[in-house]
């Protein structure tokens, strides 16, 4: 390794640190009060981004902080130990912000990313709608050519940061006949005329992160703000699709180790029958098979990431990521539950809101039954169609 290199992984390190102590200092309370109330973490944005963490991979020269995929998925699970929410309002916007990096066309590009760490440029993925979940290429959200540029008409669903974002990345259809090649990724306004936003409120796990459903009428979208060619709307989207699955496992395993250490900790404070419940052979399988699954879990993360910093992005990693890491977050999210008992069954115990944050981490950026699809497509090839 080289000497710049060493300084750039020592940088990275004191990073991740800085992200630890300020997330469970700072994050975790907050994260706490909107889950027991319902509110959202709009009133941490400020602070997120004057820590950089709102253009962790973008290059320095753009404003970002150049960091390696590595270090922004333990940046992710640093975040997501103490707010699982704060962690995909990240996820989202850096994402968005990746995919302007590679097609956006100048001098919006420039414009758009030298900004993308300020609150105020706050960014949604708005892919999903209704009938377009897993299969985003059913979109029918419309985009109708307009005098330099389109009107866009459509309903998406489940759009995180929906609330304060100024941008929104969307997929709509300019082919009346729905064919793939009418697909286009626009970069919509927030402040629009036409758009509106309703929040989606009841949710059982992340209550922090803003969710909404996005209204599109007669929206007017400038020619310039088109990513790619017409035809490429997909394509554009799903671009950093294996970078967000990393992301989403990274999560996992942020929820995962603090559900681990809350019940390592109150496994040594419990007494019962005279001595702590550590000492009983039932409580230590559940903390040992937690261990050791998490352990894995992270190596996934770790294996994946640098595929993508190496130029060599593996679908079937990522999704093995992605699958491993929210499957055994769930594991050991319903084993801290156990070894708390009664006490883990009530709100006040933070282990009950991390068994409700963790179930989504197996549904967004592609459901378990999508990863493993992904998985076997790559192994048994042309057989698995």
């Amino acid at each position: 390794m080289a000497v710049t290199d060493r300084a750039s992984s020592n940088d990275e390190a004191l990073l991740v640190d800085a992200v630890r102590d300020f997330a469970r200092t700072e994050l975790l309370p907050l994260d706490r009060a909107c889950d027991a109330d319902g509110s959202h973490l709009s009133p941490s944005l400020p602070r997120l981004g004057e820590m950089g963490l709102f253009n962790i991979c973008l290059p320095e020269s753009l404003g970002g902080l150049g960091c390696t995929y590595l270090t922004y998925a333990r940046i992710i699970h640093e975040v997501s130990y103490a707010s699982p929410s704060a962690a995909v309002t990240l996820s989202v916007h850096n994402m968005v912000g990746n995919i302007l990096h590679h097609y956006a066309a100048e001098p919006l590009a420039t414009q758009w990313l030298q900004g993308w760490g300020d609150p105020a440029n706050f960014a949604g993925f708005a892919i999903t709608e209704a009938e377009a979940g897993s299969n985003p290429a059913a979109a029918r959200t419309r985009a109708l050519a307009s005098d330099g540029g389109y009107r866009v008409t459509g309903e998406k669903m489940w759009i995180t940061n929906g609330l304060s974002a100024r941008w929104f990345l969307v997929l709509a259809q300019t082919d009346p006949s729905g064919s793939k090649d009418g697909l286009i990724a626009l970069m919509v306004d927030g402040q629009a005329p036409g758009l509106e936003r309703t929040p989606i409120t009841g949710k059982m796990g992340i209550r922090g992160s803003e969710t909404v459903v996005l209204h599109l009428s007669d929206v007017f979208v400038p020619t310039a703000h088109q990513l790619g060619e017409v035809g490429d709307g997909l394509k554009v989207c799903l671009s950093t699709l294996n970078e967000g699955r990393v992301g989403i496992a990274a999560q996992a395993t942020g929820i995962a180790e603090a559900c681990l250490d809350e019940m390592t900790s109150y496994a040594t404070q419990r007494t019962q029958f005279g001595r702590p419940i550590a000492e009983f052979q039932a409580i230590q399988n559940m903390v040992a098979d937690s261990a050791v699954e998490l352990a894995a879990a992270k190596e996934l993360v770790r294996r994946a990431a640098e595929l993508i910093d190496a130029g060599l992005s593996s679908p079937s990693a990522s999704s093995m990521a992605k699958l491993f890491a929210s499957e055994a977050a769930g594991r050991i999210a319903d084993r801290a539950v156990q070894v708390h008992g009664g006490a883990g069954y009530v709100r006040e115990c933070r282990v009950e809101q991390l068994y409700r944050d963790a179930r989504v981490t197996r549904i967004y950026e592609g459901t378990s039954e999508i990863q493993r699809v992904v998985i076997a497509r790559e192994l048994l090839g042309p057989a698995s169609n």
